[in-house]
């Protein structure tokens, strides 16, 4: 799938921007500032601050934690602590963590970030296509081309959503849902979890071996 630098598709993206496009000017990042001599910046309008690389902005504007990674999200934070504010917030400073939840070795109750909530998601999307009937009727494809498109519109990081709503509907019909049974669906969810790969930088998966890693276990026996 070629992509163009003003048309490039991001599928789950979950470090990066949204594409610029003239019709999604909400989901864009302002571009790197010129600076003067002296490091001022002079794209930044008076009275506004310009936000940490990485970071990206809700619907409403705000910045959108469930979009951003943990790294810009603490840049975002360090920012606005280092930022003198008019107005008092004393219902955080007050606030109590309970105790239970910090004395739970390994456990955060913390938001999760961009990448957190991807890890989660593909662990739930290939165990749902390990769980899909080797044969399904008619009846289980229509609810899970259903679900798919329902999560394609509700899922949390929504510039993600909308990435993932655009490659399933690509002109050529090569990214709709396989769903006649387990092993078309578990090898397109595959194909569709190496696309963000790709566009990561990562590695790709194997697709042949989708189901030892997701349904039966590794033949040495490591998940037995």
């Amino acid at each position: 799938m070629a992509d163009t630098p003003n048309t490039q598709k991001h599928l789950f993206i979950h470090q990066q921007p949204p594409p610029a496009t003239p019709s999604s000017s909400t989901q864009q990042q302002a571009p790197a500032p010129a600076t003067t001599a002296a490091g001022k910046d002079d794209t930044v309008p008076a009275g506004m601050t310009k936000l940490p690389n990485g970071v990206i902005l809700d619907k409403d504007g705000k910045p959108c934690r469930l979009c951003t990674s943990a790294a810009s999200w603490r840049a975002l934070t360090k920012q606005a602590k280092s930022t003198p504010s008019t107005t008092a917030t004393s219902s955080t400073s007050t606030s109590t963590i309970p105790k239970s939840l910090t004395t739970t070795p390994g456990y955060t109750d913390c938001p999760p970030d961009s990448e957190a909530l991807g890890r989660s998601t593909w662990t739930f999307l290939h165990s749902l296509t390990a769980s899909y009937p080797a044969q399904a009727s008619s009846e289980q494809q229509s609810e899970m081309r259903q679900f798919l498109g329902i999560f394609s519109k509700l899922y949390p990081c929504w510039v993600c959503a909308e990435d993932f709503r655009t490659w399933m509907a690509e002109p050529s019909g090569e990214n709709q849902p396989r769903l006649g049974g387990r092993k078309e669906f578990g090898d397109w969810m595959c194909r569709a979890h190496n696309e963000v790969n790709r566009k990561l930088g990562k590695s790709e998966f194997d697709c042949r071996f989708w189901e030892e890693r997701w349904r039966k276990g590794w033949a040495d026996g490591r998940c037995d």
